[in-house]
């Protein structure tokens, strides 16, 4: 085991950067740490099948009661991480949580998982705080805060993506919420971000800057999770920047057992899932990929490499595959592949098939119900738990809002396109669209 890195002034985009190489440990810090043991726990009985439909409508239902009961009533903001059974008292929330949970907010509201006017009043209590009460510079948000009082967590860093996934679910609210309050303070919310100035006179963006150290090393200039940040900022009315900066990032390219795609080869799965949750790329290409194809193909190729290691770790099978960024026995890491990253132990971490929803259904679905029917521990009143370990019988106890978030927005939009339809009815995304040539 390495030290662990320090939290001050790196983004966990950063700290996971570490993790690609090293078995890395983060800080027992709630926002971050795995609360748990290794020790091993016994099975229970199995649930009934359900259809298709029923059982991703289970999936949606734990994941809204996480954004509903780990926020703050106050504030809307979502916690980072809490206990999946529920009954937690951390009250670390990250700005990326919240914007997941705005749009299970919308997701709620439609099913109807919960009151639909205590539901928008919740969308407009977030976004009035975000608004006027919690600190920005430049309209940009610190990575992590406390739910209650909006104090920055330590030193955590004013963060490009974070804040780009925070907006995500504003720009969902704005379009879905036929209300002109919250439309109007949507609309502040976005317009006032200044692009330009996290740009820090490059053309790739910053990953974050701190009042302590100012702009990170770190650029967002590498095939990624990033492609939102240079959509939104090149769709604003207001700081847009040039649709040149859409080349500024590059987009390195893997073979691996027959399948050519465009990948980061020191980033877990996650990255060909988050921007996919609201932008919807299917049918659009640009002067380098159909990204929806992209994804299709890297989730295809890591289902072949978590198969390739089924003589390690034999709990990988056909219907039981899938690592990205989460915790561990031992803390938070990333790993996945390919190629091999991180310390690979035979965990399984459901996110990794339940951000693939869209991109492979018949696949991801038969491992969410692999995990639901045989390791019934691994499933709490939120859904599933962040990762668990069939071959030592550790499992989590936590889950984590950005995991539930990417498993919850992806079902929707693989059982009815709601996220994407609703998204991408913001002109903002349409003027970026065009801009960078991502036609049908």
């Amino acid at each position: 085991m390495t030290s662990p890195v320090p939290l001050d002034g790196i983004t966990r985009r950063e700290l996971l950067k570490y993790g690609t190489q090293t078995a890395l440990m983060l800080p027992a810090l709630n926002l971050l740490v795995a609360a748990g043991s290794c020790s091993r726990r016994s099975r229970s009985s199995s649930p009934a099948l359900v259809p298709d439909d029923e059982f991703m409508d289970q999936i949606e239902r734990a994941a809204f009661l996480f954004f509903w009961e780990q926020a703050s009533p106050d504030t809307g903001q979502v916690k980072d991480r809490a206990l999946a059974a529920g009954n937690d008292n951390r009250t670390v929330s990250s700005i990326a949580a919240t914007g997941f949970g705005l749009a299970a907010l919308c997701i709620g509201h439609k099913r109807g998982y919960g009151d639909a006017g205590k539901i928008q009043a919740r969308v407009a209590t977030t976004l009035d705080y975000l608004a006027n009460h919690l600190t920005n510079v430049n309209g940009f948000f610190y990575h992590f805060v406390d739910m209650n009082t909006g104090a920055r967590v330590r030193n955590s860093e004013l963060s490009s993506i974070d804040t780009s996934l925070l907006l995500c679910g504003v720009l969902t609210c704005r379009q879905y919420f036929q209300d002109l309050h919250i439309q109007a303070v949507a609309t502040q919310i976005y317009n006032r971000v200044n692009w330009p100035w996290m740009l820090n006179g490059g053309q790739a963006f910053s990953m974050g800057w701190t009042p302590e150290g100012g702009f990170l090393k770190g650029r967002w200039d590498s095939y990624s999770e990033l492609m939102m940040i240079y959509l939104l900022a090149i769709g604003s009315a207001t700081h847009r920047v040039p649709a040149s900066c859409w080349d500024a990032f590059s987009r390195p390219r893997l073979s691996y057992q027959g399948l050519n795609y465009i990948t980061n080869p020191t980033a877990p799965l996650f990255i060909h899932q988050y921007s996919h949750a609201w932008f919807d790329f299917r049918n659009r290409s640009d002067r380098y990929a159909n990204y929806f194809d992209n994804s299709v193909t890297a989730t295809r190729a890591h289902k072949l490499f978590c198969l390739s290691l089924r003589s390690q770790f034999p709990d990988y099978q056909e219907n039981l595959w899938g690592m990205t960024s989460s915790d561990s026995c031992h803390g938070y890491v990333a790993w996945g592949g390919p190629p091999p990253m991180g310390p690979i132990d035979g965990s399984i971490v459901p996110c990794a098939a339940g951000g693939s929803l869209p991109f492979a259904p018949s696949d991801c679905i038969a491992v969410l119900r692999t995990i639901r029917s045989q390791y019934p521990h691994a499933w709490q009143r939120y859904g599933f738990v962040d990762a668990f370990n069939p071959l030592t019988n550790w499992y989590n106890p936590d889950a984590i809002g950005i995991d539930v978030g990417i498993t919850m927005l992806m079902a929707e939009n693989q059982r009815t396109n709601f996220v994407w339809n609703t998204f991408m009815r913001n002109p903002e995304v349409q003027t970026a669209f065009a801009a960078v040539f991502l036609q049908n």
